[in-house]
């Protein structure tokens, strides 16, 4: 590990046991994360940032320079499905897109436990299809971290099942794809893992579901029929608490005959790409899901 991805682990283990002691409330954290968005670095010189409205759904594209006009990555966000924002990734969104060589489509599906499932994934279909309508699903690919990797797998279950085209890749770093929360490594790197709190994730799961079956595959993609489904990376750090979250959707997907690839990078924290700008590994990760897709678009 680099000495920033050490002192990253270490931040990140403080900011959780502070965050432990104190227990705050989803909306006293929604106000502490508007106040970081202006703290977020801005794209290069050069980006493209539009707000579109994406078939009723709110979304932003980024397209940096090198993009190619005719590709595009449909960027699930993370947050447990109650938080997040356009801002607070905007240092991400274009390095993604710069990657992958294409435009990205950030979308804000609607947060639980204001709306919960399947609210999310509707805005989700809603967004594809705005999207498909213009670009070649052939050159469309998903790309979603934690609780967005879940639903951008989810997604594709529900567009498999209605009969439409599927994008033609996706990327899921660290997703959280079981919301029964059956995972042995929810236990086993309780204590190893620098971030995620165990404990706050049957609130949160219950938030989303509001009473649906955790085990429902369009809430929690490990227990659906993962046939027909495209090329897909997972990421996922070895400290994890979600680790096994992703090793076991990989092997759903290998089982049902995808091509699929994981890493399990080592010591890694949870959706260790967001810190791109600060530690290597971000970076190395990153320049991995870009030839991955570039392969594929």
């Amino acid at each position: 590990m680099s000495v920033g991805a050490e002192i990253l682990r270490l931040g990140l283990r403080l900011a959780k046991k502070w965050h432990i002691r104190e227990r705050v409330s989803l909306a006293t954290a929604r106000r502490r994360l508007k106040r970081i968005e202006t703290l977020v670095p801005r794209p290069p010189a050069g980006t493209q940032t539009t707000a579109i409205d994406a078939g009723g759904v709110n979304a932003v594209r980024v397209a940096v320079r090198q993009a190619r006009s005719d590709r595009c990555v449909l960027y699930f966000h993370g947050g447990a499905y109650a938080l997040g924002t356009a801002k607070l990734v905007r240092d991400f969104t274009w390095r993604i897109g710069a990657a992958a060589r294409a435009n990205v489509l950030y979308f804000d599906y609607r947060l639980a436990p204001e709306h919960p499932f399947p609210a999310a994934l509707e805005d989700a279909v809603a967004a594809y299809r705005w999207l498909a309508s213009r670009f070649d699903p052939r050159r469309i690919a998903f790309m979603g971290d934690s609780a967005g990797g879940g639903l951008a797998l989810a997604t594709l279950y529900k567009l498999r099942d209605e009969g439409l085209a599927l994008p033609a890749a996706t990327v899921a770093v660290s997703p959280w794809t079981d919301l029964a929360l059956t995972g042995p490594s929810l236990q086993a790197n309780a204590a190893a893992d620098p971030m995620l709190d165990v404990a706050n994730l049957p609130a949160l799961a219950n938030g989303y579901l509001a009473g649906a079956d955790p085990r429902n595959h369009y809430a929690s993609p490990l227990y659906g029929d993962a046939s027909g489904l495209p090329p897909t990376l997972i990421h996922v750090g070895s400290d994890e608490i979600l680790r096994d979250d992703a090793i076991r959707m990989a092997e759903k997907l290998k089982a049902a005959g995808c091509d699929v690839d994981i890493e399990v990078w080592p010591r890694m924290p949870h959706a260790w790409h967001l810190y791109a700008r600060i530690i290597p590994e971000g970076r190395r990760a990153l320049a991995r899901i870009g030839a991955f897709l570039q392969q594929r678009l």
